[in-house]
Order: C-alpha cells, then sequence, then structure tokens
C-alpha cells in the first residue's frame, strides 16, 4: 500500500454498505479507447480488499497515526496496470459499483 501507482482517483457519490457488494469476488474491467487492457477481480489484493484495508488500519495504529472517519482508503489494484497517454479514453466497470468514464485531453 505505497500509492506508487496512482495520482488520481475518482469517489462516487452513492454510499454502499459492505454486505451488499461482494469485494473478494467483485469483477473488474478496464479499458483503454475501447479495448480491454486489464481485468481482474477483488481477490487479486491480498484476497479481498478488506484485508489491505485491516492492515493499513493495524500499521497506522502502530505508527501512532491511526486513520480517522473520513480518510480515503485506496486499499490496492484489483488487476494489471495500464499506461494512459493524452488523448486516450479510460473506461473502468467493477461488479456492484458505477462504471466510469474519462478521457485524458
Amino acid at each position: 500500500a505505497d500509492n506508487a501507482s496512482a495520482s488520481h482517483y475518482v469517489l462516487g457519490k452513492k454510499k454502499l454498505k459492505l454486505i451488499d457488494v461482494n469485494l473478494e469476488g467483485c469483477k473488474m474491467v478496464l479499458k483503454k479507447n475501447d479495448e480491454i487492457t486489464s481485468e481482474g477481480q477483488g481477490s487479486a489484493c491480498l484476497g479481498n480488499p478488506l484485508n489491505a484495508a485491516l492492515w493499513l488500519a493495524k500499521t497506522m495504529i502502530i505508527r501512532n497515526n491511526p486513520l480517522k472517519k473520513g480518510d480515503v482508503l485506496l486499499t490496492g489494484a484489483l488487476g494489471p496496470m495500464t499506461n494512459i497517454e493524452q488523448g486516450d479514453t479510460i473506461e473502468a466497470s467493477i461488479e456492484g459499483f458505477d462504471t466510469i468514464k474519462v478521457k485524458f485531453i
């Protein structure tokens, strides 16, 4: 959990309950210019994204800097990374969540 490959992220407006989403089994598809460039699922993130969140919470307590209400957690990639260049259109779909699409100008 070093955030070495992320420079931006998108937060949705809809709040979901953990019980309503299968984080371990959710499928992810990433398209670059309408071609699939990455696929994966929640289990690619330490078996379950909640495992990454738990590790981070415990680590931050040990470092005397516990997580706080409102903190954003990026628990890890669900599939291989995709290089993005100016002009690319990226679409990301994860089961249980809204699909996002963005054009890099």
